[in-house]
């Protein structure tokens, strides 16, 4: 007889993770993935306002058939200004959409079970089987590594089942375990971890300098055409596409160029936003620390280490309906209300849920069994007893009675019910 194949999902259908995957799942968001599309808008809006003022421009000078160089000056929104522009935005975009559609270090959930070592001395099947559902009892919740010297600690997480590596961090947001976690953007929709740190300084390191970008062009463009207007009220409403660029590159700047300095600090100390918060390592000795050339040379220059996750590859259904509970659990244990057969210990078909091991399944149950038919067979015999079908019958008469006579007198209806009652009470001794 040939064995039936086993049911396959594909893994980023069934991730446990708060995430979103499109194109096949070979892009992995966060669940605000519309925060990326806002901070697109704010990207594009104002580039798109600053080319239309570039070509509006260039296309007046070409109809008024004035050339190049207008009262002995050059034209700064030429071109040049246009193509440069358009090449920064594009590299803008593309470092927020490698950012945010990159798997940040995502560590997978664990699957197997714990080392026995880590729950107790003593092991047996039943006993895993009673640890696997109160896990978080047996296992410390904290675990010292030693990192160039200096003593670590390393947390168990409830969620993922394992004992995250150092860096590591929860995000209660993605409901993942990150490594090198930073911090959980709200502008790009994702984490940012140990796969996207680098993309992620180089989307703001470049917003900064598109800001820059604008606010010098503009404010040069208002100074340069300052000599056609007669008067400053006249410069600001003719030239208020520059007016408006130059106050929200001002605002924007402050914002992406304080962002950007902080993470450069953060690169020549190997720090990351969290550890900053959190462990305070600017006023202590920090373990990860290996000078500044190091530490831009571990962001910029080194491999990014692949994904440990491969969310496009085929799992069993089994795994996957198994893989988020406490891993303690035995390979060979069946589900608690899977139908077995006590005496043989073959499962029966129909069946799926908490796993019992296979020692209490080979328990001798006949005694058990036999107790439980006596019992039974007692009360069928009490059930059978003449006195209960006189005490039906009447039960029967007596409320036909009461339909009759109910509206006549009440007094007669509370004495019929109290003899009922005392006769109810005689055929409740016969059960015990």
């Amino acid at each position: 007889m040939t064995q039936a194949p086993k049911k396959t999902k594909i893994l980023y259908r069934v991730w446990k993770g708060n995430n979103r995957f499109f194109c096949g799942g070979r892009c992995i968001f966060g669940p605000d993935v519309a925060s990326v599309f806002l901070s697109v808008l704010l990207i594009i809006g104002p580039i798109i306002t600053f080319c239309y003022q570039i070509i509006s421009k260039i296309h007046n000078r070409a109809k008024l058939h004035e050339g190049d160089l207008i009262d002995g000056h050059h034209h700064l929104l030429s071109f040049p200004i246009l193509i440069v522009t358009l090449i920064i935005m594009l590299s803008d975009l593309s470092f927020l959409l490698l950012t945010a559609s990159r798997d940040p270090g995502i560590v997978p959930r664990n699957a197997q079970s714990m080392e026995s070592s880590d729950t107790s001395d003593f092991n047996t099947p039943s006993m895993e089987w009673i640890n696997g559902r109160t896990l978080h009892m047996k296992l410390p919740r904290t675990k010292d590594i030693i990192i160039n010297g200096f003593s670590v600690k390393i947390k168990y997480c409830d969620t993922c089942l394992l004992y995250r590596p150092p860096r590591t961090s929860h995000c209660s947001v993605c409901n993942n375990c990150v490594q090198k976690f930073d911090h959980h953007c709200p502008w790009v929709g994702q984490c940012i971890g140990l796969r996207n740190y680098r993309f992620f300084f180089l989307f703001i390191s470049t917003s900064t300098f598109l800001c820059i970008f604008i606010f010098t062009i503009s404010l040069m463009n208002i100074l340069q055409e300052r000599k056609i207007y007669h008067s400053f009220l006249k410069l600001i409403v003719g030239e208020i596409i520059s007016v408006i660029l130059l106050m929200y590159a001002f605002l924007s700047v402050w914002f992406v160029g304080g962002l950007t300095i902080f993470h450069l600090y953060l690169i020549c100390t190997n720090q990351t936003t969290y550890e900053n918060f959190r462990y305070r390592y600017d006023k202590k000795d920090n373990p990860f620390n290996m000078g500044v050339l190091q530490n831009i040379k571990e962001v910029f220059f080194s491999r990014i280490a692949p994904s440990m996750n491969n969310f496009r590859a085929r799992v069993l259904d089994e795994v996957v309906e198994n893989r988020y509970f406490a891993p303690n659990m035995s390979a060979d244990m069946a589900s608690s209300f899977e139908k077995v057969d006590v005496e043989t210990g073959s499962p029966i078909e129909g069946g799926d849920s908490m796993p019992i091991p296979d020692l209490l399944r080979k328990l001798d149950y006949k005694s058990t069994i036999e107790n439980q038919s006596t019992n039974n067979e007692r009360k069928d015999e009490a059930l059978d007893h003449p006195a209960l079908d006189n005490i039906q019958e009447y039960d029967h008469k007596g409320l036909r009675e009461c339909e009759q006579i109910c509206t006549e007198d009440d007094t007669i209806i509370l004495d019929h019910i109290d003899h009922m009652i005392e006769d109810e009470t005689v055929a409740d001794s016969v059960f015990y």
